[in-house]
């Protein structure tokens, strides 16, 4: 079988070589995108990341394609309607980074609530000052998890230790969540924003959860609170969260994924080449978003502790033996 490998770590592509040697397999350290699609032209199986970009279009042009192995969870990188029009298999890795993303949430939390961000800065500069860096205990705030997954399981176990009251909002309900760690369950979201201090998401991208927190429920959110998203950008309305940091609604967010990161690095390119209005004007925006200081913001590296990536290229080139061996495992179209 002829496989392509995009966004690959150059410290596993020994491990991605070795595991299939039978095979007629290349490796490339970009994403796959329209501009390159030459690199996967003949591919019977691609294995990606979510910087690679799997639209219609993208998909059409691969007349060989048979099937897509994402190494992530999350999979709105990949045009399902059109793989499914096209005859191809989509494999994500349920499960792989948790702990990790879990504790990059707090890892934001912390940095928003106690202001490590501006004071490492400030430190760095020369200025030892701190009567401005006021922060917050977490101890007796209430946590409000949206989604009660694998990952926001991780959250409440972190967040009782920082002995946090604990709120969910989940399409399921689990009473052992409620037994063990006296989680209560709202009725609906706008509950759950209306009695948080802090917010945090984990639940997949779908069309079902695209703008969860938008203007149609932000007037719900209790004034100060705290967003933290480590899931997917589109998740949020990044022009309605703008609006709520801007009028101070919301005291801080902290976030790892945003609307548009994908094109966040190309942005100098677009700019000068002015072919999109509505996107230069997203970037502009997420920029503004970027220099206040109540955010924090990473490069959708919650994932990105050595153990996750291990488990994600293991359970990854697992999906892909399946595969070839006739049998698919984690399907998700």
């Amino acid at each position: 079988m002829k496989i392509a490998i995009f966004e690959a770590e150059q410290e596993y592509v020994s491990t991605y070589e070795s595991s299939f040697p039978d095979h007629d397999l290349v490796c490339f350290n970009e994403p796959l995108r329209e501009h390159n699609l030459e690199l996967a032209r003949d591919a019977e199986m691609l294995s990606v990341f979510v910087g690679s970009i799997l639209s219609a279009e993208v998909v059409a042009a691969l007349p060989k394609l048979r099937f897509i192995a994402t190494r992530s969870t999350g999979y709105n990188h990949i045009d399902l309607d059109a793989c499914s029009k096209n005859g191809v298999k989509v494999l994500n890795v349920p499960s792989y980074g948790e702990k990790t993303v879990a504790e990059h949430t707090f890892a934001l939390l912390l940095a928003v609530s106690r202001n490590i961000h501006r004071s490492y800065l400030r430190v760095q500069s020369g200025n030892f000052a701190v009567k401005d860096l006021v922060g917050f205990e977490l101890a007796d705030k209430t946590i409000g998890i949206i989604g009660t997954g694998s990952i926001g399981i991780n959250v409440i176990k972190i967040a009782k230790g920082f002995d946090m009251r604990v709120l969910a909002y989940s399409r399921t309900k689990k009473p052992e969540l409620e037994k063990l760690y006296a989680v209560e369950y709202c009725q609906n979201i706008e509950e759950l924003l209306a009695r948080s201090d802090v917010i945090s998401l984990h639940v997949p991208y779908t069309k079902d959860t695209h703008h969860l927190i938008g203007s149609h429920n932000s007037r719900f959110i209790k004034k100060g609170a705290v967003i933290i998203n480590t899931s997917r950008g589109e998740l949020i309305d990044t022009d309605e969260l703008y609006q709520l940091l801007k009028n101070q609604v919301i005291s801080g967010a902290g976030l790892d994924v945003i609307e548009g990161e994908e094109h966040i690095s190309e942005d100098f390119e677009l700019i000068s080449s002015n072919k999109n209005p509505e996107l230069i004007r997203q970037i502009y925006r997420d920029r503004e978003i970027f220099k206040m200081d109540n955010v924090v913001y990473t490069p959708h590296s919650g994932f990105n502790s050595k153990e996750a990536l291990d488990r994600l290229i293991k359970n990854s080139i697992s999906n892909m033996k399946f595969v070839i061996a006739g049998n698919l495992s984690n399907l998700v179209n």
